[in-house]
């Protein structure tokens, strides 16, 4: 059975993607306990502790590591470069120096970026100027 290492620098209940985590392995058919098994790390707030959380993950052998947060993503980057480690972040991870490029990321990492922030005033204009009466913002 496949063990996933799940990385968190907050406390279990505040992790922002831990229910898109667990909707995602569902989509893909796998059950927490039946077919996957799942390792959680909670630092609790405490971004100290990610190095020796990210350390045990690598030492329980885990298949994969996921991380939602870019401290979280660093401290398993530094922990490992052979388990894979999927990420989700809300930064450029290229600018961040997580990966190499978005579209060749090398190493052992990869994931998902939410660069909303560098969509710009000029992609919301595009996006008003298609569909003007569509158009809302929620600021």
């Amino acid at each position: 059975m496949p063990l996933i290492g799940y990385l968190n620098p907050t406390s279990e209940g505040l992790g922002r993607g831990l229910a898109a985590f667990r909707q995602g392995l569902s989509e893909a058919g796998f059950v927490e306990g039946q077919n996957v098994a799942i390792e959680y790390r909670w630092a609790r707030g405490e971004y100290d502790r990610l190095s020796s959380l990210a350390a045990d993950l690598v030492a329980r052998s885990v298949t994969v590591i996921f991380s939602d947060s870019v401290t979280s993503t660093f401290a398993a980057k530094a922990a490992t470069s052979t388990i894979p480690i999927v990420f989700t972040v809300g930064v450029d991870p290229v600018a961040f120096g997580l990966v190499a490029s978005l579209n060749r990321p090398g190493g052992n990492l990869t994931g998902v970026a939410a660069l909303l922030g560098s969509f710009g005033q000029s992609g919301w204009s595009c996006c008003t100027s298609s569909c003007p009466k569509r158009a809302r913002s929620a600021s």
